[in-house]
C-alpha cells in the first residue's frame, strides 16, 4: 500500500470519514453539558454538593441525595465523560490523522480547554461561586467561564471543520475577514455579558415585569441587575454589525456554495436569538426560556466560527462544485 499524501487541510483516501462523525457526535455532546451546566445555574443547584469537589458533599457517589444534589451531581458526571470523550478524540486524531494535520491541533486544544472548563467549574464550587451567592468575583468567574466555553466550542468547530476535505490553503484576505473577526468578538462580548444577566435574573427574581422596570430604574441596584440595561443595547449593535457583514458575505458567495450555506444558518439563528432574547424578558426568564437562548447562542457562535473558518481557508468566489461532480460521476457510470 502507497503511503498516505496529506495536503494539510485533508488525506487522500479519506481515512478521517469516520472520524468526522465522531468529532461531530463530541461537538453535539458538548452542547447538551453546556446547556445542563446553564439549568444547574438556574436552578440554582451548584451547592448540591457542598463545596467538596471531585467527592459530592464528602462521598464518592451521594446516598438519599436532595434533588438539587441529584442535579449537580448529574452535571458532573455528564462533564467527567465530556472530558474523557474529549481524551478519546485527541488519541483517536493521532491515530487518524498525520503530523502537523490540523485535526491534531485541534483536538489538543479541545482537551485543553476541556481540561480548563473543568478547573473553572471546580473553582465555582470550592469558592462557592454558586447557587443564590451574588458576589461580584462570581460575576468575573461567569463571564471568564463563557470565555472558556466559547473558545472550547471554537476548537469543537474547527476540528470538524479540518476534518472535512478542504481545498488549498489560501494566502490572500477578504475585505470582511476583519469585519468578521470584529463580530466574532462581539457575540463573545454579548455571550458573556448575557451570562452575568442570566445569573442577576436567577438571583433576583421578580414576579411581574413592572417589579423588574422598577429594578432597572433603582440607581442601588445590583450590578447584575443594572447590566439588563446595557445588555440589549450591546445586542442591538453586535446585531447591526453582525447582519451586515454576515449578509455581506451571503450576497456575494454563489449560489449553493458553503460560505452562502452558512452565512444563512448564521443570519436565521441571529435573528432567531434576538426574538428569544426579548421573548425570554417578557417571560420573565423561565429556565426553559434560559435554557433555549444559550442553545440558541451556542449555534450561532458554532455557525459563525465556521464562516469564519470559511472565509480565512478558502476562497469567496470558489463554487460549490460537490453536485456537478456527483451528477458527472452519476452520467459516466
Amino acid at each position: 500500500m502507497g503511503a498516505r499524501r496529506d495536503n494539510g487541510n485533508g488525506v487522500d483516501g479519506d481515512p478521517l470519514r469516520r472520524f468526522r462523525a465522531v468529532a461531530w457526535a463530541f461537538l453535539g455532546y458538548t452542547v447538551l453539558v453546556i446547556v445542563y451546566g446553564a439549568f444547574v445555574r438556574a436552578t440554582l443547584s451548584g451547592d448540591g454538593c457542598g463545596d467538596h469537589w471531585p467527592s459530592c458533599n464528602g462521598e464518592l457517589i451521594p446516598f438519599a441525595p436532595e434533588r438539587k444534589t441529584v442535579v449537580e451531581f448529574a452535571h458532573r458526571v455528564t462533564s467527567g465523560l465530556a472530558w474523557f470523550f474529549a481524551l478519546g478524540v485527541f488519541l483517536y486524531a493521532r491515530r487518524v490523522a498525520p503530523k502537523r494535520h490540523r485535526v491534531r491541533r485541534y483536538a489538543a486544544l479541545g482537551l485543553f480547554l476541556m481540561t480548563t472548563e473543568a478547573l473553572i467549574g471546580a473553582g465555582l464550587v470550592v469558592l462557592k461561586m454558586v447557587a443564590d451567592n451574588p458576589s461580584l468575583a462570581r460575576g468575573w468567574w461567569t463571564g471568564g467561564h463563557l470565555l472558556n466555553t466559547f473558545l472550547l466550542l471554537v476548537a469543537l468547530t474547527l476540528l470538524v471543520f479540518f476534518a472535512e476535505p478542504r481545498g488549498a490553503r489560501r494566502r490572500e484576505r477578504e475585505p470582511l475577514s476583519i469585519a468578521l473577526l470584529v463580530v466574532l468578538a462581539g457575540v463573545l462580548l454579548l455571550g458573556m455579558s448575557g451570562a452575568i444577566v442570566a445569573l442577576g435574573d436567577t438571583i433576583f427574581r421578580v414576579e411581574t415585569l413592572a417589579e423588574g422596570l422598577a429594578q432597572d430604574r433603582d440607581p442601588n441596584a445590583h450590578l447584575f441587575v443594572r447590566l439588563r440595561v446595557y445588555h440589549p443595547l450591546i445586542a442591538l449593535a453586535v446585531g447591526a454589525l453582525t447582519m451586515f457583514t454576515v449578509g455581506q458575505i451571503f450576497g456575494a458567495a454563489p449560489r449553493r456554495s458553503e460560505h452562502r450555506r452558512v452565512a444563512l444558518a448564521a443570519l436565521c439563528f441571529f435573528v432567531l436569538q434576538i426574538a428569544v432574547g426579548f421573548l425570554n424578558v417578557w417571560l420573565l426568564a423561565p429556565v426553559w426560556m434560559q435554557l433555549l437562548h444559550l442553545l440558541v447562542a451556542d449555534a450561532l457562535w458554532i455557525a459563525l466560527v465556521w464562516l469564519a473558518a470559511l472565509v480565512f481557508t478558502e476562497t469567496l468566489d470558489a463554487p460549490d462544485l460537490s453536485g456537478e461532480v456527483g451528477s458527472a460521476a452519476a452520467a459516466t457510470a
